[in-house]
């Protein structure tokens, strides 16, 4: 008996169906690809595996959700992260995403980068732990009590990164060296958090509470 008229329409639409799902799988890869590639300039500070290096003034970034990798590095793209002068990584930082010529650049090696394993760099400065738990009550609110972030807030996952950079982060963040931007909303929102911290010792404690919470967990 030959097969009825929404039998075979079923069957044409399942072959569709596997043929698109294939021809996705196989862009994904090669995006990832692409990524790979592109993220060779990039090894050059961040380190093969993105596990950083405090000696360039670059972060850990294995791990890192795409949507917070591809943020930033639009923001460097379009000048409102590396502006400032003093902000010497910033202002090295910017050739470097503008080097990525096309948003399917940047989108790509922000998938690269976010299936990296997340690195867990060693703590380097001291601080009140404690003291910082208290501190860093607000930035829960954002960033979520075991600091893993959160898309839906635009807050990046904070546990597991290191602290040197924690530091200076907040550091540029009072100083308006990042955040000042007028286009830089999310920058702003953070600029405006870093300044409760009244001096540096309170941003050592912050980020010494930061360092005993687990990289895992959050929304990415």
């Amino acid at each position: 008996m030959p097969p009825s008229r929404s039998s075979t329409l079923a069957i044409a639409a399942l072959v569709i169906s596997v043929a698109t799902s294939g021809r996705t799988s196989l862009a994904a890869a090669q995006d990832l690809a692409r990524g790979a590639a592109e993220y060779q300039l990039c090894a050059a500070c961040h380190g093969d595996r993105g596990a950083g290096d405090e000696s360039h003034g670059a972060p850990a970034i294995a791990g890192l959700p795409a949507w917070y990798l591809t943020a930033q590095l639009q923001k460097f793209r379009a000048g409102q992260r590396g502006y400032a002068r003093g902000d010497d990584t910033g202002l090295q930082m910017r050739p470097m995403a503008t080097s990525l010529h096309t948003d399917a650049d940047v989108a790509d090696v922000a998938a690269y980068v976010a299936t990296l394993p997340p690195a867990t760099p060693a703590a380097t400065l001291p601080g009140d732990a404690v003291h910082g738990q208290a501190l860093f009550a607000p930035c829960s609110a954002c960033h979520g009590p075991d600091g893993g972030g959160n898309e839906a807030l635009k807050a990046p996952r904070l546990a597991g990164q290191a602290d040197w950079y924690l530091l200076a982060q907040l550091a540029k963040f009072r100083s308006g060296a990042r955040g000042a931007h007028k286009d830089d909303v999310t920058g702003a929102q953070m600029r405006a958090m870093a300044s409760t911290l009244v001096d540096e010792q309170a941003m050592r404690d912050v980020v010494a509470y930061v360092r005993t919470l687990a990289p895992t967990g959050g929304t990415k």
